[in-house]
């Protein structure tokens, strides 16, 4: 390894916005259970699946419908 380096022509890297970043997300076992089988079927690794799923829905303004239904709680 050299002592020193010459970085003056250095540019910034243009695949710097492209980069993953590294999140926690907790999932439930079945979601990973479902995506892992896919991943065995497909020989895709189940966290690309599920950042190709998440890229898929983002990109096309996929909305999950959700319906809340009024509690019961209060009902004689």
């Amino acid at each position: 390894m050299r002592k020193e380096y010459d970085f003056s022509k250095a540019r910034p890297n243009p695949y710097a916005k492209r980069l993953k970043k590294p999140v926690t997300i907790r999932l439930d076992a079945g979601t990973i259970a479902y995506f892992k089988k896919l991943a065995g079927e497909s020989e895709i690794p189940y966290q690309t699946l599920i950042n190709l799923y998440l890229r898929d829905c983002a990109a096309t303004g996929r909305r999950l419908a959700l319906r809340w239904r009024p509690s019961r709680a209060g009902a004689a």
